[in-house]
């Protein structure tokens, strides 16, 4: 069935790039890697390097779709829509190849009280539970920043969730409650990596409150990443350094989930 990851964290703390340099990563390795972006910013496309002007409509927005999938019009009130639309066709129309891996964007729900009690969101959970459930490849789902997404998005079908943390109490703190809500939704696999480290004391901060909780890597802080984003680039060409702790940090996870496969790159343990 795969590998399916879900990379969660505050806004800025760096999932996007995680979620975008791994999926190369495991792409690299010989899988068949479907990347989601379900973040209402959606970004996920940009990290990959492509232009804002070719990135794939986020499906949230594709009103009349929604519309037909759910039996509602977009703007009726108080309507009974189906909690469970037909998706199963969707990703393959609407993903697009880039860099050896098939880019989905899904994008989310922002208005104020909108979570699963609505058309949108009933399609939003069906397209998630969809490809966590019943996709064969290695699916990595950059989730919404915040702890919202862990009570919106159906990642309860998934290996692992990876939570990226940066020093600072804000994001220490929202890392701690969505490895808490995972852990409460039966994720077995809870993980987590410390990016931007300046100072080795930070990294070190940041462990005890992350207790039970394997550290992947620690990522140093890389101003290469900001420039790769201001010119457009593929986030993977920024700097060997985040690949090589990145890779590590990919290789570590496979072996929490599977402790028995071996630590072979590319051995196809996740297909």
């Amino acid at each position: 069935m795969g590998l399916k990851i879900a990379i969660g964290g505050k806004g800025g703390v760096g999932k996007t790039t995680v979620c975008a340099v791994w999926a190369e990563l495991f792409a690299e390795d010989g899988c068949d890697v479907l990347a989601i972006d379900a973040d209402p910013n959606a970004n996920l496309a940009s990290a990959f390097g492509i232009p804002p002007e070719q990135s794939p409509e986020p499906l949230i927005k594709m009103e009349q779709l929604i519309a037909e999938r759910t039996g509602t019009e977009r703007e009726a009130v108080g309507a009974y829509f189906k909690l469970n639309p037909k998706v199963s066709d969707l990703p393959e129309k609407h993903w697009v190849e880039v860099n050896g891996v098939k880019l989905l964007v899904l994008g989310a729900i922002t208005q104020a009280g909108a979570g699963c009690a609505c058309p949108e969101g009933a399609f939003l959970k069906a397209l998630l539970t969809h490809t966590i459930l019943q996709r064969q490849e290695v699916v990595l789902v950059d989730l919404a920043a915040g702890v919202e997404s862990m009570g919106r998005a159906s990642v309860q079908g998934i290996d692992a969730l990876v939570v990226v943390v940066e020093p600072g109490s804000r994001s220490i703190e929202t890392a701690i409650n969505i490895a808490r809500m995972a852990k409460e939704l039966g994720i077995k696999h809870v993980a987590a990596i410390a990016n931007k480290i300046t100072e080795a004391a930070q990294a070190e901060t940041i462990k005890p409150k992350l207790p039970n909780i394997t550290i992947l890597a620690n990522i140093n802080y890389n101003s290469a990443v900001q420039e790769a984003d201001m010119r457009g680039t593929p986030v993977i060409e920024a700097d060997a350094e985040l690949v090589e702790q990145l890779t590590k940090a990919k290789n570590t996870l496979a072996d929490l989930i599977f402790p028995s496969a071996g630590s072979e790159v590319g051995d196809k343990r996740f297909v």
